[in-house]
């Protein structure tokens, strides 16, 4: 699957440039601001599959003695790069549709719609390449929404073309410009919003610690479950630690318990790399949250 995924990135990438040089010419040729927005969007996601590209390139490394995790995180560095560029676009074409506001311009409505044709064909391909991976990766899930957002926006200039080729509603282009900006900039919000919450090693949004905690207290041979993380190493993948007191015994003893932990904690919370430390007795306070750093705490109040 991992093979596959890129090659559909690649064919998405060869797409991507072909289509807004054809807008380019097109939205010139048009005096079509929404097309020249539409074509901008294009190219810059050019730019952000190639970027997503190389960071799966990147990412497909295996663990080493100084980056333990491997380096699926640069995927998620590569979605952060991905929202500085589009927002970078989306001001290009506000400032374009003001411009327009204030200098109208007559719109060539045929050309407006073979060019968005155009990008409803090759849009509409590349979102339906990019969608499958797109469940379980945020580098893949960012290079779709991309897609996603050209193919709706090429869809709008096309109504915009359709609709001048009868009404002078020049005004039109410019505030379909201004709509395609905005909904770039709301695709943007949630991918910076998940990509931060990776990085700062969040909670999950699908884990719930306190049902967690719960779920392994059901379990007969724990007596007490404290000092729970749960984190993302990137957007495919949940770590997971815990310190989990049971009755004194060898440690090999230990071993099926783990054994059946890791299988029921997979399947009900998707968690796939847990680390249990199994203790006879709660160390510290014993609570849910380990308290980070108490020794500083200490030493303050001395």
């Amino acid at each position: 699957m991992e093979e596959t995924s890129g090659t559909r990135l690649l064919i998405t990438l060869v797409l991507n440039l072909i289509i807004p040089v054809v807008q380019v010419v097109a939205g010139t040729f048009a005096h079509s601001m929404a097309l020249i927005s539409d074509a901008t969007h294009n190219f810059s996601d050019f730019m952000a599959i190639l970027i997503s590209y190389i960071a799966y390139r990147i990412g497909r490394k295996g663990a080493t003695a100084k980056n333990t995790f491997g380096y699926r995180r640069a995927e998620i560095l590569a979605a952060l790069l991905n929202v500085v560029l589009l927002t970078g676009a989306c001001f290009f074409i506000l400032y374009g549709a003001f411009q327009r506001f204030l200098v109208p311009e007559i719109v060539a409505g045929e050309i407006v719609i073979w060019a968005a044709l155009a990008g409803i064909v090759g849009n509409g391909f590349s979102a339906w390449l990019l969608h499958r991976d797109s469940k379980h990766n945020l580098n893949m899930k960012g290079a779709f929404l991309h897609m996603l957002g050209d193919f709706l926006t090429s869809v709008v200039v096309l109504i915009s073309g359709l609709v001048m080729m009868y009404k002078p509603w020049y005004w039109l282009d410019p505030s379909l410009s201004i709509l395609i900006a905005v909904f770039i900039l709301k695709n943007c919000w949630s991918i910076l919003k998940s990509s931060t919450n990776i990085l700062m090693n969040a909670t999950p949004s699908s884990v719930d610690l306190d049902d967690v905690q719960a779920h392994l207290l059901s379990i007969e041979e724990i007596k007490s479950v404290h000092y729970l993380h749960a984190w993302p190493i990137s957007s495919s993948g949940i770590s997971f630690s815990c310190h989990l007191v049971v009755s004194d015994q060898l440690v090999s003893q230990t071993g099926a318990l783990s054994e059946r932990i890791r299988h029921s904690i997979f399947h009900k919370f998707g968690i796939d790399h847990p680390v249990f430390q199994f203790e006879t007795e709660s160390c510290g306070n014993g609570t849910l949250l380990c308290e980070m750093f108490p020794g500083a705490k200490k030493k303050a109040r001395g």
